[in-house]
């Protein structure tokens, strides 16, 4: 591919293709936004007026387009993912990849097959809050660590208002929406767990499907449990990791969503930087007893996700996500989803041989 920008075909410009994608596309000038599949409304026109508006999926897949970005709603994943690929198009999904593990191998095996470019957009490990976890783990001041709890928890009224929501369906819930975020999140730490157990329950009568989970993963040396809710009010902390030389709590969620929907663009020195007053506690023990440090939160950015993707396509380096972790986060939730049918701990079987899936 030659030094030219990027050229970005952009399926889908719902909340998904406005807040989280398109901000950052169009800054980056190594990317340029040049389509924007809708097909009956102008919205991307509006926001952005050089962007061209196609009609069908297939324009997106004209000579002149380099990736192609999924964010459609969750059923038209795999097949306009596979449809890019066979077109010879480099590919970012939103998550989820896909409903199941078997189709986001077979979308691994054709990106290899096809010689694209395939990552699935889990920009939640560039979360601020999740970074500062992922930096107090690997520095050794936690220790050893024995548990990690992970919360995203939200007050909900009515019915959603995405008709696709609405109807619901199979890889559509609150386990595949954020649920995937958070497992992501705790496979990229710590790897597959041995096991998985899950309680789901459907708490509203407008939800489709489930509308709160607590997931628990258990390593050998460790249990993590990852929850999400619809009916929380009030909170409690985002994450409570405790190790054997201390623990770590933090309150509030990463401000780049907020600051996207309230129309805030990607820029700026303090574009992702959290509150004062969510800096999380870390609390280590100490000879006179237990000592607490307030930890200033990383710095979060979506963009960087873009910037990766940029330096793999052009230089072959290494993907922040990597295609076969998806087959492996879809492999955890399809364990959570077997718990809930069985009511009890799944093991989960060998796992999946990653150099047969690497593109």
């Amino acid at each position: 591919m030659s030094e030219r920008t990027i050229q970005v075909g952009l399926a889908g410009f719902g909340m998904s293709g406005q807040v989280f994608h398109a901000p950052f596309i169009s800054a980056d000038p190594r990317f340029t936004l040049k389509k924007v599949y809708e097909r009956t409304t102008d919205k991307a026109k509006q926001a952005y007026p050089d962007v061209e508006t196609a009609r069908t999926f297939e324009e997106l897949l004209t000579e002149d387009i380099d990736l192609v970005v999924v964010s459609t709603p969750n059923q038209y994943h795999v097949p306009m993912a596979a449809q890019a690929m066979r077109a010879g198009k480099n590919v970012i999904v939103e998550k989820p990849a896909a409903a199941s593990s078997r189709e986001a191998e077979e979308l691994c095996r054709l990106a290899k097959e096809h010689g694209v470019l395939f990552s699935v957009y889990q920009n939640r490990r560039l979360d601020g809050d999740y970074l500062t976890v992922k930096k107090l783990i690997e520095s050794g001041r936690l220790g050893e660590v024995v548990d990690y709890e992970c919360h995203f928890d939200r007050f909900v009224r009515g019915q959603s208002a995405k008709q696709w929501k609405r109807e619901g369906g199979k890889g559509i819930n609150v386990l595949y929406d954020l649920g995937i975020h958070l497992v992501d999140q705790a496979y990229a730490l710590f790897g597959m767990p041995d096991e998985v157990y899950a309680d789901m329950r459907k708490q509203r009568p407008e939800s489709s499907g489930i509308d709160n989970f607590e997931v628990s993963l258990y390593y050998p040396d460790k249990k993590v449990i990852l929850s999400a809710g619809e009916l929380v009010a009030m909170p409690g902390p985002r994450f409570m990791v405790h190790g054997r030389k201390g623990s770590f709590v933090k309150y509030g969620q990463d401000p780049q969503e907020r600051s996207l929907i309230g129309g805030m663009r990607p820029g700026g020195s303090d574009w992702g930087a959290d509150e004062e007053n969510y800096y999380g506690i870390l609390a280590v023990a100490a000879e006179d007893g237990i000592s607490q440090e307030t930890i200033v939160t990383e710095t979060g950015n979506y963009g960087r996700y873009y910037d990766n993707f940029y330096h793999a396509l052009r230089s072959g380096g290494e993907l922040l996500v990597k295609p076969e972790e998806a087959v492996d986060v879809l492999r955890i939730v399809e364990a959570a989803q077997e718990s809930q049918d069985q009511k009890q701990r799944i093991r989960l079987k060998s796992v999946i041989r990653k150099e047969a899936l690497k593109v």
